[in-house]
């Protein structure tokens, strides 16, 4: 079965070839095998395709956030009824997926912006995330500033409404 995911907000396809001996994943029609092997405190290490890395990980819902490579990554988990709902509802709201505060403010109200655009950075337990434009659109607000703190959940900026074109 394909799963889908976004990484960085951007779309791909993922399935499970193997669990044994390592996790053998396709992403996109590319192999890769992983393997954990153990914590050191907050670090985790793994071994993917060969090569030893470690990385930090938080989690909240279906979005993983790692810090590896000297490289943020946001890993979403797209469950399918999801994405239909989104789709449905249209929402332009971007919420904070944990608690943490604004480290800097990247775009603002009026700026056109395209999916995968960070509209804010945020720090939440010493990792630093960029939320991202999910659509294409116009930033319509920023809710908060750099400095602010917010709430898992809360609405940090907010799209215009889309246009149905049917007008």
């Amino acid at each position: 079965m394909k799963l889908k995911l976004r990484l960085n907000g951007t779309p791909h396809e993922m399935d499970i070839a193997a669990l044994k001996p390592d996790l053998e994943l396709r992403i996109d029609g590319r192999g890769h095998a992983l393997r954990e092997t153990g914590t050191t405190g907050a670090l985790r290490h793994a071994r993917i395709d060969g090569e030893d890395i470690a990385y930090h990980q938080a989690r909240s819902g279906n979005r993983a956030f790692l810090h590896l490579g000297g490289r943020n990554w946001i890993v979403e988990f797209v469950d399918p009824r999801d994405a239909a709902r989104e789709k449905v509802q249209g929402s332009g709201d971007i919420r904070a997926p944990m608690p943490g505060v604004v480290v800097s403010v990247e775009k603002q109200p009026g700026d056109p912006v395209t999916a995968g655009d960070t509209i804010l950075t945020i720090e939440s337990m010493k990792l630093q995330t960029n939320l991202l434009a999910e659509r294409d659109g116009v930033l319509a607000e920023i809710l908060k500033s750099e400095g602010d703190v917010f709430e898992k959940g809360a609405i940090v900026a907010r799209l215009q409404e889309e246009e149905d074109g049917d007008a």
